[in-house]
């Protein structure tokens, strides 16, 4: 079975003839060659391989079959009428054949049950084995009808295409490995790009499918209160992920931009565990197929709109200031003139008392008491106005480099000698070294002790006052501290606004604050507060550090 026996007609071949068969043979070869240069798949490759040699023999059918690696089986079976028939190949036989030892030399076989073609009119099939790497990986496999259809030289042909077959095999194989490599390390390097922009963005984000299952999940999702790391969140549904969000809620959102194709915004407001508030503007964006424009993914993406937020009520509270100042610059002074004469009037009726000009009357102690009333009430009106005054008047800035220390112990100092502090633990956290400010010293002193006072306003039982200092990202902060009852977080968004106070009737004008914000922000300052009902509040002011050499102060 190695070799086939001589047919009648191999014998009948003139030396000549053989010469030019063997020229045909070569010049078959090296068209077969020509042909395979440009075809890259296996499979194609393989239909070349089994229609030519079908038209250059006597074959029944023909098949050539291999095992490439990453493409797994490849075969191609052909009949006599140059059609593709899929049963045609005996893959199970096949598989018996090839594993463990294949034989490694080209053989004829009349048997049968051995045959690796499924023709009932085949009567002998000539197998060639393909060899890639030295190594058997497959077969050329030629059905004839007849033994003697198959001649010598059909099976040297045979053999040369399957040597070519094999080469082909093998290159086309490391071609399109080749080129899967390639695609794939594009893909992936596109993939880490485009996951390295989605981690850029100063935003969070996410991406969910229609079965609201997580696709994409950025860098800035995994940190912060909430955050989650990616790996643990891809493939999850988004509601077991963000549990702490309503589900329904979350789920109607989602589904209306699936359904309306919509994008869909809106604010929402979280508040740490420090007490900072954060503003948010959600936006949920429709993510559509190219081919049918069908919703496939919904990007959920937060960005932190707090500076905003704070920019627009800062805005908002400077021109309702001004509107204040503007108001209280127009009626001060109407207000004081009459507020002046009361004050006078009273003052002179007492120093008439005092000299008996209404001892004769019966209700003189009552008449005195309402007298010292009406004089200290007035008194009181007109520190009112003159806050008004105050607070409305342009103030001339007198700017210098100033150490914020200094100023703070110098406040701290006058801050012990009231009264009122009796019960007060001051305290002073203070970095050394710290980068000046270019600021009006007395009008930083000023909202310190603004601050202060009103800290100690707030611990009417005592507690303990911090003033501290320290520089941060370029810029020089000072927190003035207490322990007192603390602000509720509705009045928060208020306390900056002229004439709002929680204090008592009579006990406070609601401008200290309003003072302060309009201190700091004209020295391009930021004044902050967190605070906890029941804990105490801190008041923070920011300034700009001052980039000149220190100055000394005694």
């Amino acid at each position: 079975m190695i070799a086939p026996k001589p047919s009648k007609k191999t014998n009948e071949v003139s030396f000549s003839e053989r010469v030019g068969k063997k020229h045909f043979e070569l010049r078959f070869i090296s068209e077969l060659s020509r042909s395979l240069v440009d075809t890259v798949h296996p499979k194609k490759t393989a239909l070349k391989v089994v229609e030519a040699l079908l038209n250059q023999t006597q074959a029944l059918a023909c098949a050539l079959v291999v095992e490439l690696d990453n493409f797994g089986l490849v075969a191609c079976a052909v009949d006599h009428s140059g059609s593709e028939v899929e049963d045609l190949l005996r893959r199970e036989r096949f598989r018996q054949w090839i594993k463990p030892l294949p034989p490694q030399v080209s053989y004829w076989t009349d048997e049968k049950e051995d045959f690796l073609l499924n023709i009932d009119d085949s009567k002998r099939e000539y197998i060639s084995p393909l060899h890639i790497a030295n190594e058997v990986k497959g077969a050329l496999i030629v059905a004839f009808r007849d033994q003697d259809d198959l001649t010598e030289l059909d099976c040297s042909l045979i053999d040369a295409v399957t040597q070519v077959a094999a080469v082909s095999l093998n290159l086309s194989a490391h071609y399109i490995n080749a080129i899967d490599a390639s695609v794939t390390q594009t893909k992936e390097e596109n993939q880490r790009f485009i996951e390295s922009i989605l981690d850029a963005l100063p935003v969070s984000l996410y991406v969910v499918d229609r079965e609201y299952k997580i696709v994409a999940w950025n860098k800035n999702r995994e940190i912060g209160l909430q955050g989650v790391p990616k790996d643990e969140v891809i493939g999850r549904k988004i509601f077991e992920v963000l549990n702490r969000y309503p589900e329904k809620e979350l789920w109607l959102e989602l589904e209306r931009v699936f359904r309306t194709g919509k994008i869909q915004r809106q604010e929402q407001k979280t508040v740490d565990q420090d007490g900072n508030t954060k503003h948010w503007l959600i936006s949920k964006v429709p993510m559509r197929d190219p081919k049918t424009g069908e919703v496939t993914h919904v990007i959920a993406i937060g960005e932190d709109i707090t500076a905003r937020v704070e920019a627009i009520h800062a805005i908002a509270r400077a021109e309702k200031l001004a509107a204040v100042g503007r108001l209280a610059a127009g009626v001060v002074h109407e207000i004081n003139n009459p507020l002046a004469t009361i004050a006078a009037c009273a003052e002179s009726l007492e120093n008439r008392v005092k000299e008996g000009a209404f001892q004769n009357l019966p209700e003189i102690e009552d008449f005195c008491e309402y007298l010292s009333l009406i004089r200290s009430e007035a008194f009181r009106c007109k520190t009112i106005t003159n806050n008004l005054l105050d607070f409305s008047r342009s103030r001339p800035v007198n700017r210098m480099p100033i150490d914020v220390n200094f100023v703070i112990k110098s406040s701290a100092k006058l801050i012990e000698h009231q009264k009122r502090s009796e019960r007060i633990s001051i305290h002073l956290d203070l970095q050394e070294n710290l980068p000046l400010i270019n600021a009006d010293e007395g009008q930083i002193q000023q909202a310190v002790i603004a601050l202060a006072t009103n800290a100690i306003d707030a611990m009417p039982n005592g507690g303990r006052l911090t003033f501290r200092a320290f520089s941060q990202l370029n810029r020089v902060v000072i927190e003035v501290q207490d322990t007192g009852c603390g602000i509720p977080p509705e009045d928060l968004p208020k306390i900056f606004e002229p004439f709002f106070t929680t204090k008592g009737v009579g006990k406070g004008t609601g401008l200290g604050l309003a003072v302060c914000y309009g201190i700091v922000t004209e020295h391009k300052g930021r004044l902050t507060v967190r605070s906890k009902v029941g804990e105490g509040s801190a008041f923070t002011m920011s300034f700009p550090a001052y980039q000149q050499k220190e100055i000394s102060r005694d």
